[in-house]
């Protein structure tokens, strides 16, 4: 009832201006563009008018990064008040976005596919690999997205594009750039970053680079529930683990790390007609602790005396080439060519154990694209083309007893030498029917497969082998109706899948204390059909409005559930007995939600900016066969701003906000979770609501630009639902950036 009380007063306050209902919020807030006007997105990954597009699209820039000054790419996109982020520890970032996250949305940098063979359905990290310092523009596609895109783009996308290289006007060479420092108080980070171009006519070469090193978190002081606090901790002393009281119980000890982030990209445009460019991305952190698993109690006790991430390592090397010419197949072609390279690692030790396990895993991630655009006269456009991807796993783990040094093989997370593999053929339509009126719709063929043999020396698998191969087809059909050069009505229905992976076919590992999920070779993939329909109203600085109403039904759903292993509903794992679980097409999910904001121009200098999302689902239990509360329907959450802009200066005030979920409406495997959640009146798990206000300043002197920011201002101690880790407290932000 609470729940439902918040909701009622969000949405009072955002229907206060009745009187200018109807509007589209603007995709800059750096800028006063008319949005019904030729805004361009990536859209049929094709540059696109977004007036033409019947998706619900959000897009942000490095303007905007500027004035926030996020430190992860997860912060970046978090800021956006319409993709909410969980965080199990400070090194990550889990979107979630339309009650879909982890495996189920995917990640897109530079026209390529991040998404891997082992994403996981538990919460992922990999979007801090992407360097927000070296961001051009970035958008949001919300729902699925996988007639462009293929498997995972069930939840939505995210589309993030780096620094462009420029090229010259004429003969003369010349060089731009940017040099940058930044300090936040919070925890301690300290960041460098430059960037150069230096550009000729046919030939210009890009590169950025990007250090930062983050200390211990610390969080807020008021507000929040006492077992919030990190009162203790374990530290290594004489050989011997020792449990220290913490002297500030404010600050999260273990939760700070360093990454460092690299990008060159080479261009040349020998004509008008071709464009060709190579990008070379490079992303390396240090260990990151766990958090989460570090404030495990068992018995009374912590759990764990060390838990890490180890050095999360990936590289993308790609090559675009395009070619625009009026042809009888196309106007413009492109091939994507790109191979990357991931590496990441679980090291983990239980209190008073001497022997530390590390689990590694490599990915060599191959893929082609093939896209064509063709006009066959100013109302019709057809878009198709070919996909192709290969991922090759490596996996081994071992143990190391830290006392004397001695190294035995243990089992690994995945079937070492496995691969999964997927190929598509795609084409989309456009017709324009008149100046009110386009439509637009698609089909995609994918067939995919997965291989992977089974070492039998841990566990006696009932199988040595698996060759699990599934076929989709999906699309999706829109339309854009313009009542008038303001209003614009839009409609989607649209389909998703997910095909099984290795994570999900041949992953042993242990997902809560008591729990072992083994392998399952007998998946197929999972389905998704969405509805929406929106409206957007944009009158130039004046006031933007848009609302989208959508639900989303998901069938044959993956999800971890009770199995048998060679007949046994438990086994040894780990030294405990464990429960039995495996990946299974067993459940059904549906998710439901509104998604709404404006921007109102109070004057030429200031706007208000609001923007509210309330989403719901139920999903099938992981042990019984019932719909309880979908585990990634985040808190109705959004953002509101009034922001202030002249000549040199801009300055914002915002406020972001969650509600709350009580115990009856929290999902049962976050109940579970009841060392990360407060405890109610009764002494249940909930999610309270919380606030935060910030300030954020930016002052432009010829080359040089000031930043500051001041979040949190009211020090909330607070955690974000699902998070493992206490959101920071007040926090100061100061950066000087040099440009030229």
């Amino acid at each position: 009832m609470k729940r439902k009380k918040k909701i009622i007063a969000a949405g009072i306050l955002f229907f206060i201006p009745i009187s200018f209902l109807f509007g589209q919020i603007s995709k800059d807030t750096t800028s006063k563009t008319n949005n019904l006007n030729p805004v361009s997105v990536y859209y049929n990954r094709w540059e696109r008018k977004i007036n033409e597009v019947p998706n619900r699209i959000t897009k942000f820039n490095f303007k905007q990064q500027r004035l926030q000054n996020p430190q992860t790419m997860a912060d970046a996109i978090g800021i956006t008040g319409e993709v909410f982020i969980q965080k199990s520890q400070m090194g990550g970032g889990s979107p979630m976005i339309r009650g879909f996250a982890t495996n189920r949305v995917l990640i897109v940098v530079d026209g390529v596919r991040m998404n891997n063979a082992i994403y996981r359905s538990g919460n992922l990290q990999n979007i801090i690999s992407f360097d927000p310092l070296a961001l051009q523009d970035a958008e949001v596609i919300f729902g699925p997205g996988s007639l462009m895109y293929g498997s995972d783009a069930i939840g939505g996308v995210m589309d993030f594009h780096t620094l462009e290289t420029k090229l010259a006007a004429n003969n003369k060479t010349i060089v731009l750039g940017d040099a940058l420092v930044r300090y936040a108080s919070a925890n301690n980070e300290k960041t460098g970053h430059a960037n150069i171009n230096i550009a000729g006519k046919k030939l210009t070469f890009l590169t950025s680079f990007t250090s930062s090193e983050f200390s211990d978190l610390q969080m807020g002081k008021n507000g929040g529930q006492d077992n919030y606090l990190r009162k203790e901790y374990i530290e290594r002393i004489n050989n011997q683990d020792v449990v220290l009281q913490n002297a500030n119980p404010y600050l999260q000890k273990n939760t700070g790390y360093h990454q460092n982030n690299l990008l060159a990209k080479l261009r040349y445009k020998p004509s008008e007609h071709w464009d060709i460019k190579y990008g070379y991305h490079y992303s390396k952190t240090g260990n990151i602790p766990r958090y989460d698993r570090l404030i495990e109690y068992t018995s009374g006790n912590l759990r764990f005396a060390e838990w890490n991430y180890g050095p999360q390592f990936w590289t993308m090397q790609n090559v675009h080439i395009q070619h625009k010419k009026n042809t009888a197949l196309y106007n413009e072609a492109k091939i994507v060519i790109a191979y990357q390279q991931y590496q990441e690692s679980r090291i983990d030790r239980r209190r008073n154990n001497n022997n530390q396990r590390t689990q590694t895993e490599n990915v060599d991630a191959y893929s082609v694209n093939l896209d064509f655009t063709k006009a066959f006269n100013d109302k019709e456009e057809i878009f198709y083309g070919a996909e192709w991807i290969g991922n090759a796993v490596g996996s081994t783990a071992t143990n190391v007893n830290i006392t004397n040094g001695n190294q035995t093989s243990v089992a690994t997370r995945y079937p070492d030498g496995a691969t999964w593999n997927s190929f598509a053929v795609y084409s989309s339509y456009k017709k324009i029917i008149n100046d009110q009126f386009n439509f637009s719709g698609g089909l995609r063929f994918n067939t995919g497969q997965t291989k992977a043999s089974f070492d039998t020396t841990f566990f006696k698998f009932p199988f040595t082998h698996s060759n699990v191969q599934n076929s989709s087809v999906t699309g999706n059909i829109g339309a854009v109706y313009k009542t008038s050069d303001r209003l614009q009505l839009n409609a989607l229905i649209s389909t998703g899948f997910r095909m099984p992976n290795i994570d999900d076919i041949g992953k042993v590992f242990e997902s809560a204390p008591g729990t072992v999920v083994v392998p399952n070779t007998n998946l197929r993939s999972e389905y998704a059909w969405n509805y929406e329909i929106g409206l957007q109203y944009n009158h130039p600085e004046k006031l933007n409005y848009y609302i989208s109403i959508f639900t989303t039904s998901l069938r044959n759903a993956l999800t971890n559930r009770p199995f048998t292993f060679n007949g046994q509903d438990s086994i040894m794992y780990d030294g405990t007995k464990s429960r039995v679980n495996a990946i299974q097409n067993v459940a059904q999910a549906k998710v439901w939600g509104i998604q709404l904001g404006w921007e109102l121009f109070l004057n030429k200098h200031t706007k208000w900016q609001s923007k509210l999302n309330w989403i719901e689902g139920h999903e099938t239990d992981d042990i019984k066969n019932e719909q309880v509360p979908l585990r990634h329907a985040p808190p109705i959450f959004g953002s509101s701003a009034i922001q202030w802009q002249k000549k040199q200066f801009t300055i914002e005030v915002n406020t972001q906000f969650n509600g709350q979920i009580n115990s009856a409406n929290l999902a049962p495997s976050e109940k579970a979770k009841t060392f990360i959640y407060a405890k109610d009146e009764n002494g249940n798990p909930y999610a309270p609501s919380w606030y935060t206000i910030n300030l954020k300043a930016t002052y432009t002197l010829g080359k040089f630009q000031c930043n500051l920011g001041w979040e949190n201002i009211t020090n909330q101690r607070y955690r974000p639902y699902s998070s493992g880790i206490v959101a920071s407290g007040s926090n100061i932000i100061t950066s000087v950036r040099y440009s030229f």
